[in-house]
Formats: C-alpha cells, sequence, structure tokens
C-alpha cells in the first residue's frame, strides 16, 4: 500500500526529556473546540465558496457555539459543583470559564462584524435581500406593521413585571424582547418593564410579497419586527427601549441508570425539563443599559463573564432559513448526484455480497445501497431476521418503515436504539414506540454506556444453512445526514465478521458476559488496548529501524493514554498524521515530544465525519474504520465497532480516498501548531490547488 510522502525533515534526537504528564503537552479540550467554530466562521469568510454556502457556514458556526454553552461549558460547570479536576490538563475552572468567554466573545465579535460589514452587503448586491428597519421603505413598514398586528401579536402574551408578575421562565436559545415603558395601564399601576416572549409557532423570517418589497427575495427577521412594533401593545404608554436578549440553557440530560426501573420513562421525565435547565450564557442587544443587564445576569444566575453583548439579531442563526428559501443554484454549491452501485440492486444484493465486499463512501456514495438492502431482507422470505442498532434515523425514517414491515410480515426483528443520543432523545423515543407497536423487540443498550455502534445483522437461509450479512459503519442509519456526511460503510458476507457482530448483537440484548470476537475490535472491552498496542508496534518498529507510519482520520482526540502512546511513538521516531476536524488536545511538533507528528483538519463541504485507523506494520499494513473518535468517552464509556477491511482493493481505496487525499489537500486544510493555533494550508510553489472533497465530487459523482 502506497504511503504519503514524508515529512521534508527527519525527526531530531532531542537531549532533553520531558514528562509526558506535564499539562503544557495539552490544549485544553473545551478551548480546543471552540476553536473549531473559528475553522467554520473562515469558510463563510471565503470567498471562493458561492455566497448562500457562505450564509450556511456562518449560521453553522453560530449553531455550534449554542450547542458549546449548552454541552461543553455546561459540563465544565458541572465539574466545579461536583469538585472535580478538568483533565489532562491543569486550568483552574474560574480561570477557563474567563479564558472561554475571551474567546467565545471574539468569535461572536468577528461573526456579527462579518455579518453587518461584508456578507449581508454582499446579499443585498446579490438580489437576496435581508432588510433592517432602517432600510424599509414606507410601503413595506405599513405592510409589517399591518402583519404584525394580525399575524404575530395575537399569539403574544406580553408580561409586565411587578410583584405579582414575577420573571416569566425563559425557554432555552428563545427570542426575547425586554421592552422599557413609561406610563400607567388600565388599572393606573406604573410600569417599568415588560417581557415579550416569541413562541417557537412563529416563524423566525418573514417573506415580504413581491408587490410589496419590488423583488423577489427580500426578508425581514421576526427579532427586527419584534423590535419595530412591540409598543402597539403598549398603547397608552411610552416606549422608551427595547432590547432583544436569549438565554442558552445546560441541554446535558442526566438520567441515574442505577435508580430508574424504565430507562425510556426517565428519559421522558428528563426531556420535559431540558428547556429550563440551568443557564449557561446570556446574549443581549449591545445597547441594553447595564442595570437591565444586571437584573437579568440575577435572575438567570449567571456570573458576569456568561454576559455576550450582541450588535445585531441575537438569534442569527435563524438566518439560515433564507438558504431554502431562495432558489438561485448560482449562488449554491454545484449539484451532485451520488453514485448508485448496480450491486446494490434489490434483486441480486445477496449474490453480490456472498461473491465479494462492498464499500460504500457516503455522501459520494449514494445511501441508498444501504437502504435496498434492509428493504430486500424486509421483503425476501428467506430472511429470518434481522438486527440493528439505531443512534440517529431521524423523525421520518424509511429505515424503520422497512423494519416495522418486516416484523409485521413475521421475521424476528430486534433494534437496539439509544435514547440518550444527544438532542435526538425525542425522536428515538417516537422510533421506540413505532417499532414496538409493530411487534419489534426493542432494546435500549447497556446501562451506564451509550451504543454508539453502528451495525446490521442480516440472517438468511439458504439451502440447509444459514448465513449471515452485515453492514458496519463509522456514520449513523440516516439518510439525511448520509447526504452532508462522509463516512465509510461496509456490507459483507465474510463468516467471522457476520459471527462477531452476532455476538455483539446478543451482548446487547441478553446481557451475557463478554465474547472473544475474531475480527472486530469493541469499545469498552477492546478497541482501547488494541489501539494503544498497535501504536506501540509502530514504535517498536522504528526503534528496529524499520519503516513506522500512523494516518488516523478522527473527529476529535483527548484520551491521555492515547496521546502519551503517540508521544512515546514520536519519540521513537513514527512519522505521524492526525486528520481531527474538531478538537485535538494532543500538542505536535514539540521538539523531543511530539516533532513527528503533524495534525490538520478540513473543513469543507461536508461534514467530516469518517473515523478510518492506518498501521504502516512493517510493510504489511492494517487499516480499521470505526464508529469511534479517540475520545475518552468513545473509548471507555461507550459500545463502539471497529473493522478491518480486509480486500487489500477496499483497504486501498479507502487509504487512497479518505487518507492520502485528505493528507494532499491544500486549500480546504488546517495545520494545528505547537502553540495550539491553527494555520490555513495554500498551495506551495508550483502545487497545484487540491480539495479532497471536491476531488471525490469529480472522481465518483455525476
Amino acid at each position: 500500500m502506497s504511503r504519503p510522502i514524508p515529512s521534508p525533515h527527519r525527526p531530531k534526537k532531542a537531549a532533553a526529556v520531558r514528562d509526558l504528564d506535564d499539562p503544557a503537552l495539552y490544549l485544553n479540550r473545551e478551548l480546543s473546540q471552540l476553536e473549531f467554530n473559528f475553522r467554520v466562521l473562515a469558510q463563510a469568510m471565503d470567498e471562493r465558496v458561492p455566497l448562500l454556502e457562505r450564509l450556511r457556514y456562518l449560521c453553522i458556526s453560530c449553531t455550534n457555539l449554542d450547542e458549546f454553552f449548552e454541552i461543553r461549558v455546561a459540563g465544565v460547570h458541572h465539574m466545579q459543583e461536583m469538585g472535580s479536576p478538568l483533565p489532562p490538563d491543569a486550568i483552574p475552572i474560574s480561570t477557563l470559564l474567563n479564558l472561554i468567554h475571551a474567546r467565545a466573545t471574539e468569535l461572536v465579535d468577528t461573526q456579527y462584524r462579518y455579518w453587518r460589514q461584508t456578507l449581508r452587503p454582499a446579499l443585498d448586491a446579490a438580489g437576496v435581500r435581508i432588510l433592517s428597519p432602517e432600510a424599509w421603505n414606507a410601503r413595506q413598514r405599513r405592510w409589517l406593521k399591518q402583519h404584525f398586528v394580525s399575524d404575530i401579536m395575537p399569539v403574544l402574551s406580553p408580561l409586565g413585571l411587578d410583584p405579582a408578575h414575577p420573571f416569566p421562565r425563559i425557554l432555552n436559545k428563545s427570542l426575547n424582547v425586554v421592552v422599557v415603558l413609561q406610563g400607567k395601564d388600565a388599572f393606573g399601576r406604573a410600569s417599568g418593564m415588560a417581557i415579550v416572549r416569541a413562541p417557537r409557532s412563529l416563524p423566525r423570517i418573514i417573506q415580504l410579497p413581491e408587490s410589496v418589497s419590488g423583488g423577489p427575495h427580500d426578508f425581514v427577521l421576526l427579532s427586527a419586527t419584534l423590535s419595530s412594533f412591540a409598543g402597539e401593545m403598549f398603547p397608552g404608554m411610552r416606549v422608551k427601549g427595547i432590547h432583544q436578549f436569549r438565554v442558552t440553557r445546560n441541554s446535558e440530560l442526566f438520567v441515574d441508570e442505577d435508580e430508574v426501573e424504565n430507562i425510556a420513562h426517565a428519559v421522558q421525565d428528563e426531556l420535559r425539563g431540558r428547556g429550563f435547565a440551568r443557564a449557561m450564557r446570556l446574549e443581549i442587544a449591545e445597547s441594553c443599559p447595564n442595570d437591565i443587564v444586571q437584573s437579568l445576569l440575577e435572575n438567570f444566575e449567571l456570573a458576569p463573564n456568561a454576559v455576550y453583548r450582541i450588535n445585531g439579531p441575537v438569534n442569527l442563526n435563524r438566518v439560515t432559513a433564507v438558504y431554502d428559501l431562495v432558489d438561485r443554484p448560482e449562488l449554491k454549491f454545484p449539484p451532485f448526484t451520488s453514485r448508485r452501485h448496480p450491486e446494490g440492486e434489490e434483486e441480486r444484493i445477496f449474490d453480490t455480497l456472498r461473491a465479494g465486499d462492498v464499500l460504500l463512501h457516503h455522501p459520494f456514495d449514494s445511501f441508498s445501497a444501504v437502504v435496498s438492502l434492509i428493504k430486500t431482507a424486509a421483503r425476501d422470505p428467506d430472511v429470518l431476521a434481522i438486527k440493528q442498532t439505531l443512534y440517529r434515523a431521524g423523525k421520518d425514517s424509511v429505515l424503520v418503515e422497512h423494519l416495522v414491515e418486516a416484523a409485521r410480515g413475521g421475521k424476528d426483528v430486534t433494534v437496539v436504539i439509544e435514547l440518550r443520543a444527544r438532542f435526538d432523545e425525542e425522536a428515538n423515543l417516537g422510533l421506540a414506540d413505532r417499532l414496538q407497536e409493530a411487534g419489534v423487540q426493542v432494546v435500549y443498550g447497556v446501562v451506564g454506556y451509550k451504543t454508539h455502534a453502528k451495525m446490521l445483522l442480516i440472517v438468511r437461509r439458504e439451502g440447509s444453512r444459514l448465513q449471515r450479512y452485515t453492514h458496519l459503519s463509522t456514520g449513523n442509519y440516516h439518510t439525511g445526514t448520509a447526504r452532508q456526511y462522509t463516512d465509510i460503510g461496509l456490507m459483507t458476507a465474510h463468516p467471522e465478521i457476520g459471527e462477531d457482530v452476532h455476538r455483539l448483537f446478543q451482548q446487547l440484548s441478553g446481557l451475557v458476559p463478554s465474547f472473544k470476537l475474531t475480527r472486530l475490535l469493541q469499545a469498552p472491552f477492546t478497541l482501547h488496548a488494541a489501539v494503544l498496542a498497535k501504536i506501540a508496534r509502530e514504535a517498536a518498529h522504528a526503534q528496529a529501524g524499520k519503516p513506522a507510519r500512523i494516518i488516523a482520520k478522527i473527529n476529535a482526540l483527548n484520551e491521555p493514554k492515547v496521546m502519551r502512546a503517540l508521544f512515546e511513538a514520536s519519540r521513537a521516531g513514527v512519522e505521524i498524521d492526525l486528520i481531527v476536524r474538531g478538537a485535538c488536545c494532543l500538542r505536535p511538533g514539540i521538539p523531543g515530544v511530539s516533532e513527528t507528528i503533524r495534525v490538520r483538519s478540513v473543513v469543507g463541504r461536508f461534514l467530516e465525519h469518517a473515523r478510518v485507523y492506518w498501521f504502516g506494520n512493517d510493510g504489511e499494513p492494517e487499516l480499521y474504520c470505526s464508529s469511534a473518535d479517540w475520545l475518552e468517552r468513545n473509548l471507555l464509556r461507550r459500545i463502539e465497532t471497529c473493522f478491518p477491511i480486509l480486500d487489500p482493493a477496499l483497504a486501498q481505496r479507502v487509504y487512497d480516498e479518505e487518507l492520502a487525499n485528505y493528507l494532499a489537500d491544500n486549500t480546504q486544510s488546517w495545520s494545528l501548531q505547537a502553540d495550539g493555533g491553527y494555520l490555513r494550508n495554500e498551495p506551495q510553489g508550483d502545487e497545484m490547488p487540491h480539495s479532497a472533497q471536491n476531488a471525490l465530487v469529480a472522481r465518483l459523482c455525476r
């Protein structure tokens, strides 16, 4: 198997020896996760990206920041309450929260400055106008006022604040307006302030009729409409100020699994209170007076380093709706059609898999092959059983419909569904009910471990014997994300892989003792130790003067033992390339510690989601695909699968497309520096520009 071009310099044997537990060798995981949003924002600011795609990237960076506060910052606060340290670094939690606030403030300021000064004017010039109140003409203002009075105001319930009307409960990430008033209400009460909450039922983007606006693509934000006409709700009173605000709350569910009898009921109970959990961040209009800000902070029990002053709409991510409302192909990425595999045709799919493995590289290869496999299994009279894991599948999953059809047709169908898949809990509860109603045996996984593995097993009677067919993947069984995320899937009739998957399902549904697997690696039992052993093997090869190489493509890295093992391998002279899309807590390029380690992040049209591990193994390379990142939670506290690509031609294809191709990217990749910063890679000298994702679209798609 070919190897990428090595680093232009060989490792230098440093005299100094550093303790690999030294916190200075690691990056804080929260700050590292925050840095990913800057790379997404850079895509929004890249003029080579089509205009509406740049708008989408801006909104994604805003949404990612929301989730960062809902999960990561909430986790920091939880650790503070529990008195827990933040491994592997030694930053005091109070200091960390201040660092997060400083960096997040810089990100927010950059987002809004780019929106005001660059992106919004560019959209306006292209005929896609998101009109601020200052830009409304008299006709538009009249129409918007009438729209507010007839279609918005009847839904609103303004609340004046006084002893009889305490501060209302504010839903997570909801749009709210604080109105400063002067005058008396109908009962003669002097009211100084009121809160107006915008219900989720109201669309956040209002499209103006062309007869009113003069153009087909003119829009107004609901927040701008509220701010302009809120006074209509307080007749006879003077509005002295109107200030938007939004609060972000903890969205991590906590279920004490040792104390509950029914995990589904426990998750349902937790979901009811999620929208009103502890506050983590307050976004408030820049013009809001300090005394009101202080009052809001006290109400939400937030520290001063949790407030973010906003010069623009507090719910900027809602502008993403414009992307779907505007049919302008020239302002979007060129459309492509995923490659459909002839071997995926339903009538001969089992014959094909008996003849050899099928590799799918999504989204360049169509996910329809997976759908066809399940559909065929559901309708084939010779199929006796179907077993599948579901982590994220979407609310209206066609795969679930095929599983329902199979169960109603008399087949034995078992689905292991993870109810605690973050932000998909409610959807998964609904899927579980739908499946159970059809007679599917639904299993909720293992107490204490999220089931994150992606696997499908089909048992078919063929003559006098039973044949197993399996599908294993790095990504979810979700037809929507399969068009947006890069993932690797393997369909196979390999008997040892089939037996391993059968044993894993036995383990999940029957709570039997751990089995020894022949081909697969499994978290939390064998995967972590195997990764460490394979890294150590490369180090031993290097020390023996043999070629030694490690390449891994993952979403995130923070597991301390894996990072230490990589440091030891680097010290031994192993050349290591890590393609880490998100948070990477390992510092590369440190003399004597990690100087042969290079880390890059690729941010492009598709979300990089595949996990691929490659070990040189002295000329007999091993390539694995996995559902697991090299994170503490994935390797030690989740149920994950890691599967080898045994067919040499398919292994070479994964290597070429997912590893060598991405290491050659010099247009959408970033290199992590030893100080924790990222530098964008650009073509050097006579190099031609190369985008890994665009190359795959050109090669594999029509």
